[in-house]
């Protein structure tokens, strides 16, 4: 078996703890409708390298960018783009808990629309 294939299945069943990037990076690409080339893609790395990111700890709490720091330097991937996914899906489950602890059901996830068409030009 040579290391691609079991760094792909480690991934893979890394997606069912919430504390990986592996839950974090699935939960985003199920966010925005993203494959693990774009996702990969936008974070400037080869796929192999998106599988040894979802391994690791997902960075939080007050050391998280020094965690962010140590993350994109071993793995050299976009910082900005890093932690624009970690903020996207942190925000997203924070409002959802929101929501289903203010009614005691567990709602649709809502987002907020824009009623432009492209090209349009807004008012001041």
């Amino acid at each position: 078996m040579s290391n691609p294939d079991w760094l792909e299945r480690a991934a893979l069943r890394a997606q069912r703890a919430s504390w990986t990037l592996a839950y974090t990076f699935e939960r985003y690409r199920q966010l925005e409708e993203r494959t693990e080339a774009e996702l990969a893609r936008d974070l400037c790395c080869t796929r192999e390298v998106l599988y040894w990111l979802c391994l690791c700890r997902k960075p939080e709490g007050p050391d998280f960018d020094t965690q962010v720091t140590a993350i994109t330097e071993r793995h050299e991937v976009n910082r900005k783009a890093l932690v624009d996914v970690i903020r996207h899906v942190e925000i997203v489950e924070a409002l959802s808990k929101q929501v289903t602890a203010a009614n005691g059901e567990e709602p649709p996830l809502q987002m907020a629309a824009r009623d432009r068409v492209p090209g349009e030009k807004t008012s001041p």
